[in-house]
């Protein structure tokens, strides 16, 4: 066996192995939100919320079924087989080649698009509704106070109907007597949210982009590698042998 069909053997094995894990991997979470689901089952009447996880475990066992099919093809050399995984292979390539392309063009609209929506939801900041526990999460978390920088808080409804004071999730961390006021800035949190959240959701995103390019490389290699398997076996089934000088 020559040094191309080995090496392909290797990149097709190593990706059946990357499917058996994120099969794995999908039927463990599927199995947890279910669990998770049935420990506050008093609390949730509808049984529809379980079709997510249900979707996530079926997944996950066809993910391990095709790497279970990549692997016996590839050890067996079938045609069949193989074909069937560059199939699924090439239709993943191109997935993920579609979420680079989506992510590159996302990534350069986060800025305005987190400003407009950040604004509507501390506009409607009054302590209490659950936007008002988004904001403060966001702003302890981040360490942050109001979109740009704490003082949009004035422009808010909050601002003017609780004595001109911003939300207690602005204070820094373990200042007990800090009270909300702009007149003590050295006890806020004075950086805004949007461009700390916008820097974080970059990072993220920008991993996500690196971690799909890498599998995207890989399914590439994959696919000419089953494409010098079939060549090899093609050329031994039709009886033709190289001539070495």
């Amino acid at each position: 066996m020559d040094c191309g069909v080995i090496t392909s053997k290797s990149v097709l094995l190593l990706i059946s192995l990357i499917f058996w894990a994120a099969g794995g991997a999908l039927v463990y979470v599927g199995s947890y939100v279910i669990q998770s689901y049935s420990s506050f089952n008093d609390f949730l009447e509808d049984k529809y919320t379980l079709i997510p996880a249900i979707i996530i475990i079926v997944a996950g066992a066809v993910m391990f079924i095709i790497g279970l099919v990549g692997c016996c093809a590839t050890v067996r050399e079938s045609k069949v087989g193989l074909s069937f995984f560059l199939l699924v292979i090439l239709v993943i390539f191109a997935a993920e080649v579609a979420a680079l392309v989506f992510g590159f063009i996302y990534q350069n609209r986060i800025g305005g698009d987190l400003e407009r929506s950040m604004s509507v939801v501390f506009r409607q900041y009054d302590g209490q509704n659950p936007a008002s526990k988004t904001v403060d999460v966001l702003q302890t978390q981040l360490q942050c106070c109001g979109v740009n920088n704490y003082s949009n808080w004035t422009a808010t409804p909050w601002f003017t109907n609780h004595n001109n004071t911003v939300p207690l999730s602005c204070c820094k961390n373990n200042t007990s007597e800090c009270t909300g006021r702009l007149d003590q800035p050295q006890l806020l949190n004075v950086q805004g949210c949007e461009p700390a959240l916008e820097l974080l959701l970059q990072g993220v995103l920008s991993y996500a982009l690196l971690v799909i390019l890498g599998f995207a490389i890989i399914k590439f290699f994959g696919m000419l590698s089953v494409c010098v398997i079939t060549c090899k076996t093609s050329s031994r089934r039709t009886g033709y042998q190289q001539i070495y000088a």
